[in-house]
């Protein structure tokens, strides 16, 4: 065994089994305990506020929120970090300078939301009208109302869009800060406060902000606050994420709806078509046929291998959950699983399902891609790699509506839309003295095991902190696994939400080595 990955186990070993909870920590709790209602009433606002990136009436009214609870605390040089396009979500940003400190952390989280379809929520929920469920609803959970003297359930849970991701993110860390600031306790690093409005809508001009603001946003690393706990209820470090990018596909066949009486056996079906172009890019144990798709990928080091061992096992857990009796890629674990390079199928539409349905052959099929990257992959190249390979079917590929004199020469004809929003995935070594810092202060909340994990299955735009600021990232997610995040009926438990703000409480008091 190499030097430092002794060094890390024995790191390791001492801090995993140091369970005691700090006095400081107990003091969190006691701020956090006795300003409940304030906490929630103030959560319970930010979520009503629509909070999605194109709606930039709303977004201005999320920031200015955000900006004035800022305020509220004490928080130092609170201002807006915008674009040159001055329309696009703007990044609030705060300080909170510390005499004598020499080092700086910054805490990262996202305050815009996925898309939503109201009518695809439970009733009565609706996405940004947020309510207090006794529990989950999956669970047959019920709506009741929001106390007025505490008394909260630490089981129950708030439903709203962003109530998981990632406006917890935000309110933990504002929360935490506050209850540090009101009990008395000292913070030994300069605290810097960078909450994002465009993340869910690719983070398109965050690049354009860390290099407009560089001089700004020093530090020694950046906490990111986003996604879900382990699915074990366990908290969890994560080093690295995924990388993301998407394809737009449509299979063009006739330019009007056909009789699938009159035609069919005749006319080309482009859902057929689309159907079959799908399945030839995985075989029957979901691994990815594409050629030189998993080319690139930089191995995992020794440490990173370790750490992936040790992670518990949730498979037959999130089976049972899920109500599935087998799962993609036989023989792996969901963990192994999600550190691959992954092709999904967000969506296909292609003619009328249900009542709707009607005897045609449609004239288009379409679909959309979801590529997640794995550190090495780079996402032009991903995209180019199925571009490459529907060609290699057969297809004339175009990038606009085909002309009549396209559809006369191809036979199989496909538009594909890249988009130009895509960004490679990121890993920070589990080794660095900082790391260990982080993961010793983590560690002080609970009294269970924390898991650390190389790389998470989700994506974030960390590289470009790397890129641009040479900037270390960690993250720290607080949220419950079962949230919902990017579909209906988004939730937090509560309990995650309380633990959010003593995990930001316990890394923003950690002492520098």
């Amino acid at each position: 065994m190499k030097k430092s990955s002794a060094a890390f186990t024995l790191f390791f070993f001492i801090f995993s089994y140091t369970f005691a909870q700090s006095p400081e920590i107990l003091k969190i709790r006691a701020f956090r305990e006795q300003n409940e209602n304030a906490i929630i009433n103030e959560f319970v606002s930010l979520l009503s506020i629509p909070n999605i990136a194109n709606d930039s009436l709303n977004i201005k009214k999320n920031a200015a929120f955000i900006m004035d609870a800022m305020n509220k605390r004490g928080i130092q040089n609170v201002q807006l970090l915008s674009p040159t396009t001055l329309s696009k979500p703007p990044v609030v940003y705060g300080e909170a300078n510390i005499p004598q400190a020499t080092h700086t952390i910054i805490f990262y989280a996202h305050y815009d939301g996925q898309p939503v379809n109201s009518l695809q929520w439970t009733k009565p929920l609706e996405p940004f009208k947020p309510q207090l469920l006794n529990g989950s609803l999956e669970k047959n959970a019920s709506v009741i109302p929001f106390p007025t003297s505490g008394g909260y359930n630490n089981e129950w849970r708030i439903y709203g869009r962003g109530a998981s991701d990632d406006k917890a993110g935000v309110m933990s860390i504002l929360n935490a800060y506050d209850a540090i600031i009101k009990s008395g306790l000292k913070l030994h690093y300069n605290i810097k406060f960078f909450f994002e409005g465009e993340e869910e809508a690719g983070s398109s001009h965050l690049s354009e902000i860390l290099e407009k603001y560089k001089s700004l946003l020093q530090s020694d690393v950046w906490i990111i606050c986003d996604g879900p706990v382990h699915q074990s209820g366990k908290k969890q470090i994560v080093f690295g994420v995924r990388g993301d990018c998407h394809l737009d596909l449509t299979i063009y066949a006739s330019k009007r709806p056909l009789h699938s009486g009159h035609y069919g056996n005749w006319a080309p079906n482009p859902a057929m078509m689309l159907a079959k172009l799908l399945a030839s890019m995985k075989d029957e144990e979901g691994k990815i046929t594409i050629k030189d798709f998993y080319a690139d990928v930089i191995p995992f080091t020794d440490a990173e291998k370790k750490a992936l061992a040790e992670v518990p096992s949730v498979d037959e857990q999130m089976k049972k959950e899920l109500g599935i009796a087998s799962t993609e890629m036989p023989g792996k674990s969901l963990v192994e699983a999600i550190n691959l390079p992954s092709l999904n199928i967000n969506g296909m539409s292609s003619g009328n399902v249900g009542k709707q349905a009607s005897n045609v052959i449609p004239t288009t099929a379409t679909a959309v891609l979801d590529l997640r990257l794995v550190l090495g992959n780079d996402w032009r190249k991903q995209q180019q790699k199925i571009i490459t390979h529907i060609r290699d079917q057969g297809y004339y590929v175009v990038d606009h509506e085909p002309t009549d004199e396209e559809r006369s020469a191809h036979a199989k004809i496909i538009k594909i839309i890249a988009d130009d929003g895509g960004y490679n995935a990121q890993r920070t070594s589990m080794e660095l003295p900082i790391a260990k810092n982080i993961i010793a202060a983590v560690q002080k909340t609970t009294g269970d095991k924390i898991i650390l994990v190389p790389s998470l299955g989700g994506s974030l735009p960390l590289f470009l902190f790397e890129k641009y600021l040479n900037a270390k990232t960690i993250i720290v997610p607080i949220a419950n696994h079962d949230n919902n995040q990017h579909a209906e009926n988004e939730n937090i438990r509560l309990q995650n939400l309380c633990n959010g703000i003593e995990t930001m409480a316990s890394i923003m008091l950690m002492q520098p080595e």
